[in-house]
């Protein structure tokens, strides 16, 4: 379960981070937004190198799939948009192959 944790921490950093690049250049907000984006991004590439996955790759793959969950769940949580039944649909498609990625049991 420590593996979901990481995974959890690493997709807000991440959306954090890149939401102050959006309100930076889309939003018109001021350029000190970035700085704190900086650091979120740094706090992200190092926590997604917690992963328990062994493999570069496969941290990353099931990686892809709890932040898709995550960016929806900011699109509720903080963009005000309740995601519809499709993108639950994808989300829930998604974290059931990052848990396939991760938790598959293989040989050696």
């Amino acid at each position: 379960m420590k593996g979901v944790a990481v995974y959890v921490a690493a997709a807000l950093a991440e959306i954090a981070g890149c939401f102050a690049f959006w309100a930076w250049l889309r939003l018109d907000r001021s350029a000190l937004w970035l700085l704190p984006g900086m650091t979120a991004l740094a706090v992200f590439a190092w926590l997604l190198a917690q992963s328990p996955a062994v493999l570069a790759g496969r941290a990353y793959a099931a990686y892809g799939g709890v932040y898709i969950a995550a960016s929806l769940v900011w699109l509720w949580r903080v963009e005000g948009q309740r995601p519809d039944q499709w993108d639950i649909a994808g989300a829930a498609i998604c974290l059931a192959g990052a848990a396939l990625i991760l938790w598959a049991p293989r040989q050696g």
